[in-house]
């Protein structure tokens, strides 16, 4: 499938099996955990399907002119793979093996400011790549140190435009039906500002040890009931 923009031919190819992957650590400590949490939260809330994918610094392609890019967003869903897991483990190609991703985000790192670089000329960048290349619906840009949340969403001029936050500081991405907003908290050691989930009537989706500690509650609570009615509850 070829399409052509920016002077770019642009084909959607399988990486070749020899093709040697950058092995650069990520920006920031902080990168991994918050994808981690945001993906945990959808899989228990169940709103990853079987055949949907999410990637936390994963290469996804596109070859342009005869020559691959490879961009690894830090957190990225996709809807629909139409290969076996077993072809996209090293990589994702859009079109040639499943969907275009629904949202690409972006955590700040400390030191970098590629997530903005709309450099068109080979390699471009994050901006371009995402914008005018993969064509992704929803682009984020997570600052963890300052909690600033922005999310661009493709309109029909074909370019990014920066959304403004509902009235309960959150956006709305209707692609999963969930609102993306900032939450404070501490999870895995780590305290300070979280992208959480919210469903449409404005429920929390909840981490695995969120939800541990609502069941030790309610345990709790029918306990204490018991004891109340002069029932002794078993161990």
């Amino acid at each position: 499938m070829t399409a052509i923009t920016q002077d770019y031919q642009i084909t959607w190819e399988k990486l070749p099996d020899d093709y040697r992957l950058p092995d650069d650590p990520v920006d920031n400590i902080n990168q991994p955990a918050l994808a981690a949490a945001l993906t945990e939260s959808l899989q228990l809330a169940r709103k990853i399907s079987a055949n949907a994918l999410t990637t936390t610094n994963y290469g996804i392609c596109a070859t342009l002119n005869n020559r691959m890019v490879i961009k690894a967003p830090n957190w990225a869903f996709i809807a629909k793979i139409n290969v076996n897991r077993e072809e996209v483990t090293r990589s994702y190609t859009p079109q040639l093996q499943g969907d275009i991703p629904v949202i690409v985000m972006e955590f700040i790192s400390d030191t970098q400011e590629t997530e903005y670089s709309v450099k068109a000329t080979y390699p471009p960048g994050k901006w371009f790549f995402y914008e005018r290349i993969l064509k992704v619906p929803n682009y984020i840009i997570f600052d963890p140190n300052s909690g600033s949340l922005e999310m661009y969403r493709l309109q029909n001029t074909e370019q990014y435009i920066l959304q403004e936050l509902d009235e309960n500081q959150r956006h709305w991405i209707a692609q999963i039906n969930l609102y993306l907003g900032v939450w404070q908290g501490t999870r895995e050691n780590r305290t300070g500002k979280w992208l959480r989930w919210w469903d449409e009537q404005g429920n929390l989706l909840p981490w695995g040890a969120e939800l541990a500690e609502q069941e030790r509650q309610r345990a709790e609570r029918l306990a204490a009931q018991l004891r109340a009615a002069g029932i002794e509850p078993e161990d």
